[in-house]
């Protein structure tokens, strides 16, 4: 029970570091991995929302709880979702959960020679066997947890590794053959060895272009056409993706990690957009890294690497967007600045501390 209340007093010490950041029109903070076993999570955060729920409705930040690893994952990660709910009558806040996919055949080759990643071989990596284990233990936590009942949309980089992840891991059961049921993925697509995969029972899933990874020069993250992958994916969503080429990717230029984070932003803004409540999103390393390091620049160092240290294969976060340009900067509309008309106003300990520092005997050094 004391190391519960010494968690509580840290976390809500750990979450006053992050008030008022300015870094974009949204803001960000983290819940320490060490912290997100804790079954509930307290409600006392600073006070930054005009909204008519008062005190309790503080939140000004999107919090990132990584979950995965969480031996109680189970029951906080529901919790932390619940709580959420409760804040999100304000109209201020939106949860999401991002996933990074599976292993894919790059990952492999990349980790014992950079220059795979340069390899025509490895054109839109698909999962390997390994990173289908991921995308079924990942599958089973997200059953177990209860998040499968919850997730509204799924939204996925138009890749092949995190397609297969996003249809292994928010899919439908096997498929069986109905004439007026497409499948979510038709069997063995891209060398996967897997039976089909039905698209019922599960949320729908669209592919959106502004969560790709790192663009250019690496032929892993250069997608096929949408046509090929409309015949793998049948139920799959294409329709926000204008061209059936990849006209973004390029051999000879790649992205700039500014102009990743930037398409990142442009990706949170449109996310805002969505009428869904509960949003997965299942993207890439790079991309979340790049994007995610927009945020934090006011907040301690140890949180700000928190927030934007890489995401393992199949590694699931939970997250909250906060809107900062409906909260505004202000503080609440109760709160008063005093000093009207302005007057002296040193409180008494300050002067004391004050008094003493100039009685402290010179220590001789400079």
């Amino acid at each position: 029970m004391i190391a519960d209340v010494h968690a509580v007093a840290f976390l809500y010490r750990m979450i006053s570091l992050f008030h008022h950041l300015h870094s974009s029109r949204f803001s960000v903070s983290i819940i320490p991995a060490s912290i997100s076993s804790l079954g509930s999570f307290p409600l006392l955060f600073p006070c930054v929302c005009n909204c008519r729920h008062g005190w309790w409705c503080r939140a000004k930040f999107v919090s990132i709880a990584p979950m995965q690893n969480s031996p109680s994952g189970h029951s906080s990660l529901p919790s932390f979702l619940a709580f959420v709910r409760n804040l999100r009558p304000c109209g201020l806040l939106k949860p999401y959960i991002q996933v990074r996919h599976g292993q894919g055949i790059h990952n492999v080759e990349g980790d014992k020679n950079y220059k795979a990643y340069l390899s025509p071989d490895y054109f839109d990596a698909h999962l390997t066997p390994l990173g289908w284990q991921q995308v079924d233990n990942l599958r089973k936590h997200v059953h177990a947890s209860g998040l499968s009942k919850t997730i509204d949309l799924v939204i996925t980089s138009p890749l092949l590794r995190t397609i297969q992840t996003a249809v292994g891991v928010f899919g439908g059961e096997g498929y069986a053959d109905k004439a007026d049921v497409l499948p979510l993925m038709v069997a063995n697509a891209g060398n996967s060895g897997r039976a089909a995969i039905s698209s019922l029972n599960c949320p729908p899933i669209i592919a959106v272009e502004h969560c790709r990874e790192h663009l250019g020069v690496h032929p892993c993250d250069k997608r096929r056409n949408i046509s090929d992958y409309q015949f793998l994916f049948p139920a799959i969503d294409f329709s926000p993706i204008e061209n059936d080429e990849d006209v973004l990717w390029k051999a000879n230029i790649r992205e700039t990690k500014e102009e990743v984070a930037a398409r990142g932003l442009k990706f949170m803004n449109w996310l805002w957009t969505r009428k869904e409540k509960e949003i997965a999103i299942v993207t890439h390393s790079g991309f979340l890294f790049h994007t995610l390091t927009l945020f934090g620049n006011d907040c301690h160092p140890l949180v700000k690497k928190e927030i934007c240290k890489h995401f393992a294969n199949c590694e699931l976060r939970s997250m909250v967007i906060v809107d900062r340009s409906m909260a505004g900067s202000d503080d609440s509309t109760t709160n008063y600045p005093g000093k009207i008309p302005s007057g002296l106003d040193l409180p008494s300990d300050v002067a004391v501390e004050k008094k003493l520092e100039k009685e402290e005997p010179d220590s001789g050094f400079t």
